[in-house]
């Protein structure tokens, strides 16, 4: 009898090393895969950002050097793409309506922009959104003594330019096959007096703080892009 029970407590021996080793295989295997997925994911993110910011740049020169021959007053970042227009050009203080000025301005900028970005493939199928953003100086307005109060106000003006703005352009005379493309990547933002543009001396420069940047947002990228499992 204790000879059997022996017999018996072997097998259950048996059975758990087997259960620890193929456990262990389990656990080698998934760390193979890990192990291979990340380098695959770090080759692959740092290909990807490479070639999207060399886009991006190349773009960006091709904008500034077409607003530059149409006479057209808006800073280009050559890293991004990004494009800052003065409020002064669009705007009258304290105002969400266009000038006539403002509308001539982005009737001429409206379809050098888009056209641009949109007939080179490469760029605007790594582009989520194009983003409008308005922003504000922090200077008080009359009978708005609270901090909060003030943000609030001007949170809702640089919203409704960035909107203005928005409208707009949608309106250009770009080419037609690019407006659906357009419309679904266009969106707003108003930022109040959040990104304040400092002087020299660290002061907040009021005329530069107020302005409207049109700003290009890449698609996010992950494993699952990389594998073409996401697209």
């Amino acid at each position: 009898m204790a000879m059997m029970q022996r017999k018996h407590s072997g097998g259950d021996d048996d059975g758990g090393n087997v259960f620890w080793v193929t456990m262990s295989d389990l656990m080698l295997g998934l760390a193979i895969i890990f192990i291979t997925l990340f380098v695959l994911a770090m080759t692959g993110f740092n290909q990807k950002t490479v070639q999207q910011q060399r886009v991006k740049m190349e773009v960006a020169k091709e904008i500034e050097a077409e607003l530059q021959k149409n006479n057209i007053n808006a800073k280009v970042d050559r890293m991004t793409g990004d494009l800052e227009i003065p409020s002064s050009a669009l705007f009258e203080v304290n105002s969400y309506i266009l000038k006539p000025e403002g509308r001539a301005f982005l009737d001429k900028l409206t379809p050098i922009y888009v056209n641009t970005i949109f007939s080179n493939k490469k760029l605007s199928d790594s582009i989520e959104s194009i983003i409008i953003q308005g922003h504000t100086d922090s200077q008080a307005f009359a009978g708005l003594t609270n901090i909060n109060d003030q943000f609030v106000y001007n949170m809702d003006l640089s919203t409704k330019r960035a909107n203005s703005v928005a409208a707009r352009m949608l309106e250009g005379t770009y080419k037609p096959e690019y407006n659906e493309g357009f419309r679904k990547m266009i969106t707003v933002e108003g930022r109040s007096f959040n990104d304040l543009i400092l002087d020299d001396q660290g002061k907040e420069d009021m005329v530069k703080s107020r302005r409207v940047e049109i700003k290009l947002k890449v698609k996010d990228w992950s494993v699952a892009t990389f594998l073409g499992l996401k697209k």
